[in-house]
């Protein structure tokens, strides 16, 4: 028993703490079974997660993508080859979005987006993305699993629809083809990643190139400016059927496409080709959209030239009743009509040549404003210039236009101003038929007014004849003719007004005539803009002429040398630009008197110099006549290769009875 019981004690071997081997063989077939068990859920779990139609990822606490499934693949054009897929990820469009969306998640623990991925074939697709953070556990630390759907085709479906909806709203009040393609090009800029919007539209006279319109970059000049490619394509698409669209150019390989384009029109005169920012993969969605927007581009395409042509016959015929825009130099005019789109009013001017050294300068002002008072502004205009170019002078111009106005309905009340300026006397004939009085500015005097020929407007009963006045016009001076539209303003004085105006022409003086207009236009407009019509008609007397007319013999060319330069210096033309004119001059005087009367007694020579249009105009005449140039001259006859090296125009005209060398020197340092 001791025995037993000491050996019990020492820990020996004995039936009640001993391991069965039966035991330990069913442990081991439980464990191996449920390790079997674990690598089969793996494989059932990698399977389910597989077989989801939503795509499926598991992302580190970095943002790195580690694990994805089949159908994330599909969505995305990023398979399991290519993990992990650390930040930026290669299908993110914003990436600054995505940084916000990972510091919200971190903070969070979930997200929930709808966003703009590029599928890495390059098509846009649109993804419903749900994060969550994966708990605590101890070997999950920092996971995040998500899931992604495709969405693209009910959100492009409404981002269609509302595309569609704005462009037909916003085409309906196009006035231009350049507004409907600038308008299309907006809406189909980020769902169709578009650049350029082009419409080819040819003429029905058979030969003529189309014309070409063009939103987006790059710009295109016309028809021979277009890639050859986009030709051949354009002609070939008049063969096709209207209003189909068909995608063109890209790498058929990789089954991209550069854009699309459709006939918009049955006549199949109008092209319309959209192109993709780069090549790229189309959907059907994006066939889809283009088609919903041709057919909408179609009838505003119809709609807008319809109203082009319109506008353009109308504008032909409102400018028709203005004056020429081919002025007298030292002329600029400004037009400003109270009612928009029209470009005309009851407002008129004109400025024409009436005879040698004259010239004709008229401003009127009819009763009301719009089409009607342009209808009578017309008729007044017509009969003013017929009249002056009569040669009757201003008073007898108005006296005409009293009778002319009385069988003109609604030209009752009409003011006119009419003014002609003698070149060579340098005086300026006027009178005044109730009209604001014309600005006078020059450096002899402050701004003067136009004021002491002035009676009661057309049609009105005057017991006495029209008055005329004349006032002599300074070289250099400005006169300005004007309309009340520029100057009147409720609760202004209208003499306030009027010495305003004259302050302005006093200040832009010394600019080109053409800036002095501008400056009126802009210094003397209501904040609102002009509610009258407003006409404005500016005349800059030219800068006295110089005339030489002396025997042709070698001693005279020094007189003409420094009687020239002398001319320039008062003129402000500088040191190194006198210095070519004296040059090429003296060259032109030179042949006068070594060829012109060659074999005679010398005869005149007359050199005539004047400014006007910032450039030096001189002419060179002899009555002789010169000696045809010999066919290797050495070192002489180089007079005309000079002259036309050095100035900007040469015109040379010998005849038996003279010649005249006419040059032209553009100076930008002259202003007029």
């Amino acid at each position: 028993m001791l025995g037993d019981s000491g050996e019990r004690e020492r820990g020996g071997p004995t039936a009640s703490n001993m391991t069965d081997p039966g035991d330990l063989y069913h442990r081991y077939e439980r464990e191996r079974a449920r390790a079997d068990d674990l690598a089969d859920r793996d494989e059932f779990r990698g399977a389910l997660v597989n077989s989801l139609q939503e795509g499926f990822f598991v992302a580190d606490n970095h943002g790195c993508v580690v694990e994805i499934n089949d159908a994330f693949a599909e969505i995305t054009g990023y398979g399991q080859e290519g993990l992990p897929y650390p930040m930026p990820h290669p299908w993110v469009i914003d990436e600054a979005a995505a940084d916000e969306r990972k510091t919200a998640l971190l903070r969070d623990g979930r997200d929930t987006a709808e966003i703009r991925i590029r599928h890495r074939d390059g098509r846009l697709r649109w993804v419903a993305v749900s994060i969550n953070a994966v708990p605590d556990h101890h070997s999950r630390r920092g996971l995040y699993v998500g899931t992604i759907r495709d969405v693209t085709g009910p959100r492009a479906a409404a981002e269609r629809d509302r595309a569609v909806a704005r462009l037909a709203t916003a085409v309906s009040v196009a006035k231009n083809v350049d507004e409907v393609l600038a308008i299309t090009l907006a809406q189909c800029r980020i769902p169709l990643d578009a650049r350029r919007l082009m419409a080819i539209m040819w003429p029905k006279t058979e030969g003529e190139q189309p014309t070409v319109r063009v939103a987006g970059e790059p710009a295109v000049a016309g028809w021979e400016d277009l890639d050859e490619d986009w030709r051949r394509t354009f002609e070939d698409a008049r063969r096709w059927i209207p209003l189909t669209v068909t995608p063109v150019g890209g790498a058929p390989s990789v089954g991209t496409t550069r854009g699309f384009v459709a006939v918009l029109s049955a006549a199949r005169d109008v092209v319309l080709c959209l192109e993709h920012r780069a090549p790229r993969v189309v959907s059907a969605e994006d066939r889809r959209l283009i088609g919903a927007l041709v057919g909408h581009l179609s009838l505003a395409m119809q709609h807008v030239r319809q109203f082009e042509s319109a506008r353009e016959t109308s504008l032909t015929l409102q400018r028709s009743l203005l004056a020429p825009t081919d002025l007298p130099p030292g002329s600029a005019v400004r037009y400003e009509p109270a009612v928009h789109p029209l470009e005309i009013g009851g407002d008129f001017y004109d400025v024409l040549p009436v005879g040698e050294h004259r010239i004709g300068l008229v401003v009127g002002d009819c009763v009301g404003r719009g089409l009607s008072a342009a209808a009578v502004m017309g008729q007044l205009r017509a009969s003013t210039r017929a009249l002056l170019l009569t040669g009757a002078q201003p008073s007898t111009v108005l006296e005409h236009l009293d009778s002319v106005a009385e069988f003109i309905p609604d030209a009752f009340c009409t003011t006119v101003f009419v003014a002609i300026i003698d070149t060579e006397t340098e005086t300026v004939q006027y009178s005044s038929a109730g009209h604001v009085p014309p600005v006078l500015v020059s450096e002899a005097a402050p701004p003067q007014l136009l004021d002491a020929a002035s009676s009661v407007p057309l049609a009105v009963k005057h017991p006495q004849p029209r008055q005329q006045a004349t006032h002599p016009l300074a070289p250099d001076s400005t006169l300005m003719l004007y309309t009340d539209g520029l100057v009147e303003r409720r609760g202004r004085p209208i003499d306030a007004q009027i010495e305003r105006v004259a302050a302005v022409v006093a200040d832009t003086a010394e600019l080109p005539i053409e800036e002095v207009a501008d400056a009126v236009l802009a210094r003397m407009a209501p904040e609102a803009g002009y509610d009258d019509d407003v006409a404005i008609v500016l005349y800059r007397s030219t800068r006295a002429a110089l005339v030489i007319d002396d025997t042709a013999t070698a001693p005279k060319l020094t007189e003409v040398r420094h009687r020239l330069a002398a001319w320039l210096a008062a003129n402000g033309v500088s040191d190194a630009s006198a210095a070519d004119l004296i040059l090429v001059v003296n060259e032109a005087c030179s042949n006068s008197v070594e060829h012109g009367y060659r074999g005679r007694e010398p005869g005149r020579m007359r050199v005539e110099a004047e400014m006007h249009d910032a450039a030096v105009h001189v002419r060179v005449t002899d009555f002789g006549s010169w000696k045809a140039p010999a066919a290797d001259p050495g070192t002489r006859g180089r007079g005309l290769v000079l002259m036309r090296a050095v100035s900007d125009h040469v015109d040379l005209d010998g005849t038996p009875a003279g010649t005249t060398v006419a040059m032209t020197f553009q100076l930008p340092e002259i202003r007029l």
